[in-house]
């Protein structure tokens, strides 16, 4: 993907809910569940294994500020955390971006498995 093109390399001003010095947070357009949050870095770079050290430091407290933030506005229960790593995973946007999904007693039926439901097969065991 072209950096010119990329839907997150150029984020306006009005779109940046936290942000550091290497990434920056904002609402998903197409949220799961309210108060989605992507969390990008803002160099383009497409997944998480083509990040430098420092791009995932700085993701990770990113992650901890989202959660305070989440916390205080939305109240969630718990949370998903994740990463879709090339076309196969799931990634659309080929500029990497972690999702950190609030999520709510009772949103799904059975929640058991969390992250294991991208196969909905192996999600329960």
């Amino acid at each position: 993907m072209d950096p010119l093109t990329c839907p997150f390399c150029n984020p306006a001003e009005d779109e940046i809910i936290l942000a550091n010095d290497l990434c920056y947070a904002r609402y998903d357009k197409y949220p799961v569940s309210p108060g989605h949050l992507l969390l990008i870095p803002f160099r383009h770079v497409a997944t998480l294994f083509d990040a430098t050290d420092d791009e995932h430091a700085a993701l990770l407290a990113l992650v901890r500020e989202a959660k305070a933030l989440l916390d205080e506005q939305f109240r969630p229960d718990g949370y998903n955390v994740g990463v879709n790593v090339r076309a196969a995973a799931g990634q659309t946007v080929m500029h990497l971006h972690v999702h950190v999904i609030p999520r709510y007693t009772g949103d799904v039926e059975d929640p058991r498995g969390g992250v294991r439901g991208v196969v909905p097969e192996r999600r329960v065991y």
